[in-house]
């Protein structure tokens, strides 16, 4: 009988430290859903995730425009722009953040998570009502 418990005590200790369900990893970059930017999501500095405009689609800046020139409506740059912070994990998703959007100047209540086919589920709301939107998951080039 010890033999089981010192061979199951075994096992579970050379178990990955991986117990962090898939949806929680949340890092990478991916294209927004209406396909305008791509958002980089890393580390916050405290394990949380962190979201910036990483690249704007050149198809949707006005002629004679770069991406450096697009501005919020408070004169910040877009390119660079923080729009996911704040996010504490919970069991399936990381919820309590916050999404800025910088076409309206609105900022949103937002829950984020990995979906299994490696894109992000985002759900921005307002009070009880949210919609959701996919992003997916950017290659590289």
């Amino acid at each position: 009988m010890r033999l089981i418990a010192t061979s199951v005590a075994i096992l579970a200790l050379s178990l990955p430290a991986a117990a962090e369900p898939a949806n929680h990893n949340v890092f990478g970059t991916f294209y927004t859903q209406a396909g305008t930017s791509r958002v980089t999501i890393e580390d916050c500095g405290d394990g949380s995730p962190c979201g910036r405009v990483s690249a704007i689609n050149p198809n949707v800046l006005e002629p004679g425009t770069t991406a450096e020139d697009l501005r919020t409506k408070a004169g910040d740059p877009v390119l660079g722009l923080l729009i996911l912070e704040g996010f504490e994990q919970k069991r399936s998703d990381w919820r309590g953040g916050t999404i800025y959007d910088p076409e309206n100047d609105k900022t949103y209540a937002a829950r984020i998570k990995r979906l299994a086919d490696g894109d992000l589920e985002l759900k921005g709301c307002v009070g009880p009502i949210c919609q959701t939107q996919i992003w997916t998951e950017y290659e590289g080039e």
